[in-house]
């Protein structure tokens, strides 16, 4: 039996009934980390900066764009910060004009099967709102949810637990029918905070050591395997 199996078998011994699924986006439903990278990197060159390595840049994928930056270069002034996240939007969208970004295997079907079970689905992301419904739109994804934050619509990200407070408290649903599903610490150390139920998928960003490390109650290696959490 391996570890994911282990951990997913002392979720079910809790016989919980979960009602709201809270997702991650990057990483977790879509595959943007190569175009995600791209731009980090070309902001640095453009700036003349030292160009962060994959490891570095890895990182700070899942926190907004302006705290990424800040754990890059925290000499830089808030303005010059700003300055940053300007630039790599321009670059990002540039070269995403015409992406349609990559779905991680058995993601639609297994939306499609969680909706057909009446479970009431979401996304927390602290990727800006407006590219956020972009990729939505474009992965034909949307219509799978009924209540989206993008990075700007919470008081406080990741690992903030206010993400996931705020959409609890806006559908009425309490932190033990709540599942949070995500690819990095930063996902987890949210839904935890919350008192919410968490779920950390391997095939993103962040490694099973540092996803075990925040707390996630399951693991999964393939998107489709969370059906088996509600079993």
């Amino acid at each position: 039996m391996t570890a994911s199996q282990k951990t997913s078998e002392r979720y079910y011994l809790r016989g919980m009934k979960i009602k709201l699924v809270i997702l991650d986006f990057d990483g977790t439903l879509g595959d943007t980390r190569r175009n995600i990278l791209e731009s980090l990197q070309e902001v640095m060159r453009t700036a003349g900066w030292r160009v962060a390595s994959v490891e570095e840049c890895d990182a700070t994928i899942g926190v907004p764009l302006k705290e990424g930056f800040r754990m890059l270069y925290p000499e830089l002034t808030d303005a010059e910060l700003d300055g940053c996240c300007a630039t790599y939007r321009k670059f990002f969208f540039a070269n995403c004009e015409n992406l349609v970004p990559d779905v991680f295997p058995h993601v639609r079907e297994t939306l499609e099967e969680m909706q057909g079970r009446g479970m009431v689905m979401t996304i927390a992301s602290s990727r800006n709102r407006p590219s956020l419904l972009m990729f939505l739109e474009r992965m034909g994804l949307k219509q799978y949810f009924s209540y989206i934050l993008g990075g700007e619509d919470a008081a406080k990200a990741k690992p903030d637990p206010e993400p996931v407070l705020k959409t609890m408290r806006d559908l009425g649903y309490a932190p033990e029918e709540t599942l949070v599903v995500g690819d990095t610490n930063y996902d987890i150390l949210m839904g935890c905070r919350a008192g919410a139920h968490t779920c950390g998928v391997t095939y993103g960003v962040g490694t099973r050591a540092q996803l075990e490390e925040a707390g996630a109650e399951c693991l999964i290696d393939d998107f489709g395997k969370i059906i088996e959490i509600f079993q």
